[in-house]
């Protein structure tokens, strides 16, 4: 398995991206800011995470997503990992990501690599998503926002 830069004559994983939120104009815009990253496995693309410039010397990590038959085997984590060296090779002071109230294993996987919560953006899903989102039977409504000091 190897995590490389998407390059721009690569397709894009648009059904791995769409798994981990689910508005195609969003995915496009942040696309557009940031570089994707994808984890092979062989020639198949099973992972991906999107790395994006928000404020000075920050970066947030969007869109971390990982194939469902090949999810609980760590490659989150390994996405995750990969995400916060990329900022460190890039002199980022600080990395940053958000993801829904209802994404309970994703927050305590964010916590376990190293991120704390630093801050609810509240009705964000409701805001700027036209259709409900639910996730382990409880409907996303608010942003909960993490982030790490990167030391160097």
């Amino acid at each position: 398995m190897k995590i490389r830069r998407l390059d721009a004559t690569d397709n894009i994983p648009m059904d791995l991206l769409l798994q981990a939120d689910p508005s195609e104009e969003i995915v496009l815009e942040y696309l557009q800011r940031g570089e994707c990253f994808v984890l092979e496995d062989e020639d198949s693309i099973i992972g991906v995470y999107v790395l994006i410039p928000t404020r000075p010397e920050t970066a947030e990590l969007v869109n971390v997503s990982i194939q469902e038959e090949q999810q609980g085997k760590g490659l989150g984590k390994m996405l995750i990992q990969h995400s916060i060296a990329t900022a460190k090779s890039k002199k980022y002071k600080t990395i940053e990501v958000g993801t829904g109230n209802s994404s309970i294993s994703q927050i305590a996987l964010y916590q376990k690599c190293g991120f704390r919560i630093t801050h609810i953006d509240r009705d964000f899903f409701i805001r700027h998503y036209a259709e409900l989102i639910f996730e382990n039977g409880i409907q996303c409504i608010d942003m909960v926002r993490l982030s790490q000091d990167l030391h160097y």
